[in-house]
């Protein structure tokens, strides 16, 4: 059985936003328009406290996108972003949902960033997505959605951990940095994951 997991299609991941992805709007309609290829489809939500330490904000004389430790592990600052129940939080307007099983959030511990949709960064706690994917009988999952050298990349990662076969759909991602996502794709192609092309699920 084959699962699409979309990843963090929120309104400020998108351009615009408060941590907007360039061209992360782009891979909306291939999105919407591969879902009925699949026979299950979840998605992932970051959905952080005001005081998460992830936040540029919450550390006095930090500046977005330098750098710290939680937990003993290096962490970028973000800008503050999908503030839990706040419109930049939810899912982009253009998204098809009604598709959607299941939507598993994260980032919810203020001490922790949650880069997977599957753990916290330091493997604290479980979403519970693998428990959920493998009890609906899925083997293959599919990924998509942003920002692909961050979220989709750990998700990535976490799903071939967890004895998925993953498959990440190139034209239905995007990175924030080129740079960094192509030293992410390099590994987690070395570690047995597979990049597609949206086509490739289309009749020819």
């Amino acid at each position: 059985m084959k699962a699409l997991l979309l990843i963090d299609i929120q309104n400020d991941f998108l351009p615009g936003g408060a941590l907007g992805v360039p061209e992360g709007d782009q891979i909306i309609p291939i999105v919407n328009q591969i879902q009925d290829h699949f026979d299950l489809i979840v998605a992932t939500q970051d959905w952080h406290p005001t005081d998460h330490k992830s936040f540029a904000s919450n550390h006095e004389g930090k500046n977005p996108f330098e750098t710290t430790e939680l937990l003993g592990l290096p962490q970028v600052l973000w800008p503050d972003h999908c503030l839990q129940g706040t419109p930049g939080a939810d899912l982009a307007p253009a998204l098809e949902v009604n598709k959607i099983e299941a939507i598993f959030r994260k980032g919810t511990n203020p001490e922790i960033d949650s880069y997977s949709g599957f753990y916290d960064n330091g493997r604290l706690k479980s979403t519970g997505l693998a428990d959920y994917l493998r009890g609906k009988g899925v083997t293959q999952l599919y990924l998509a959605g942003l920002a692909a050298d961050y979220c989709v990349y750990y998700s990535a990662i976490d799903a071939l951990d967890e004895g998925f076969e993953t498959f990440v759909l190139e034209n239905a991602i995007r990175a924030i940095s080129p740079e960094s996502y192509e030293a992410a794709r390099k590994d987690l192609l070395e570690k047995g994951g597979r990049r597609i092309q949206s086509s490739d699920l289309l009749p020819r």
